[in-house]
């Protein structure tokens, strides 16, 4: 019976984006100065309602205490892996397939045998690309795409094994081919060679590509003959987008810098982060979103790559209006204190068309 005697006032006070519902008008207004709705937040296909990540989307729908009436329609239209809603349980069982990936074939790392033919081109001044076997330059506005995946494997240096060194790395282009592989020789000695994760002996590193000259090959596939320093927002130029999932700690680990607008990271993604905005593994993301496991063994950084790359991709195809200033990152919402009694007049609706997310959404990538 209350909720027949439902006021106007209640129903204009909620939320047109996460039906959050308040006593006062002026406290909706504090909330959305605060939520950075917008039409880049993954929405329930069922009711309409913006979750902050696909976390909260997951939860919504299928997680402990579901909507009860999404997760119906859910259960009978939705997929699991891309949480959408379709129109039949046909379009599901047709999509389905479509939408999980299979496990990419591990590619063979480079050969102990191969690694004196490298360095007879590398180590020379005017060194011809692409060098033999497993380091190959991608061309300029090649089917590869403008992104390139990265992934490093770490042994372990110091007395207790838990210092990071790169030991072996990996770069993809968008088609999952292989662009650079290769062992890389620690700078430090190697007190614990994490075999049961890395795969790697100590003979793999004993005559490994020294790390500066990874390091320039590395640089010059990012940066794909564009000088760093002109590298800018929105114009990249010939510079190409890295992706990978803790880019930040490989980049450190080989000694490089590289702009963070550049980069696309999925551990720090918001759409793909835990409710509680903390990172989720790349095991579970790929599992999660991609349909398949990994990590299963011994860890091939090809797999990792290959993982963080269908994930960018995943996002980035996101069917989100193309409308840069609500998913940039970029803007303020458009609540100054100044426009309090204007901003109380609005309704739900035209509070959240001024609103734009907090962080840059993928979709916008070129």
């Amino acid at each position: 019976m209350d909720s027949r005697r439902e006021t106007s006032e209640t129903l204009r006070n909620k939320c047109a984006a996460c039906f959050r519902q308040y006593n006062k008008m002026e406290h909706l207004v504090e909330h959305m100065k605060v939520s950075y709705h917008s039409v880049h937040e993954p929405r329930c296909g069922a009711c309409g309602k913006h979750c902050r990540s696909f976390e909260s989307l997951r939860e919504h729908l299928i997680g402990p205490l579901p909507k009860v009436e999404c997760a119906r329609v859910f259960a009978a239209r939705g997929c699991g892996i891309c949480l959408n809603i379709f129109d039949s349980p046909a379009t599901v069982r047709y999509h389905r397939p479509a939408c999980q990936y299979s496990r990419a074939a591990p590619v063979m790392p480079p050969s102990l045998s191969s690694m004196n033919s490298i360095y007879s081109v590398c180590t020379e001044a005017d060194a011809s690309f692409p060098p033999p076997l497993f380091c190959q330059m991608p061309k300029a506005g090649s089917a590869r795409g403008r992104a390139v995946a990265m992934a490093c494997k770490m042994v372990g240096g110091g007395s207790d094994g838990s210092l990071d060194l790169c030991a072996r790395l990996c770069i993809i282009g968008e088609d999952e081919t292989v662009i650079f592989q290769t062992y890389v020789k620690p700078t430090a000695p190697v007190t614990n060679y994490r075999y049961e994760v890395t795969g790697i002996r100590p003979e793999y590193l004993r005559d490994a590509m020294p790390l500066k000259l990874a390091q320039r090959r590395v640089q010059d596939i990012l940066c794909n003959g564009e000088p760093l320093w002109k590298i800018r927002p929105r114009s990249y130029g010939r510079a190409r987008v890295l992706v990978g999932h803790g880019v930040d700690q490989d980049l450190e680990r080989l000694g490089l810098e590289y702009p963070a607008f550049m980069i696309r990271d999925t551990a720090k993604y918001p759409p793909l982060m835990k409710t509680s905005k903390l990172s989720n593994p790349l095991k579970y993301l790929t599992q999660a979103y991609l349909g398949y496991d990994v990590h299963t063994g011994v860890q091939d950084p090809y797999e990792d790559c290959v993982a963080a790359m269908r994930l960018y991709i995943r996002m980035r195809s996101q069917a989100h209006p193309r409308d840069y200033a609500s998913g940039s990152g970029e803007v303020q919402n458009n609540y100054p204190a100044w426009r309090q009694r204007e901003l109380e007049r609005m309704s739900p609706e035209e509070l959240l068309a001024l609103s734009g997310s907090d962080y840059y959404c993928w979709c916008l990538d070129p």
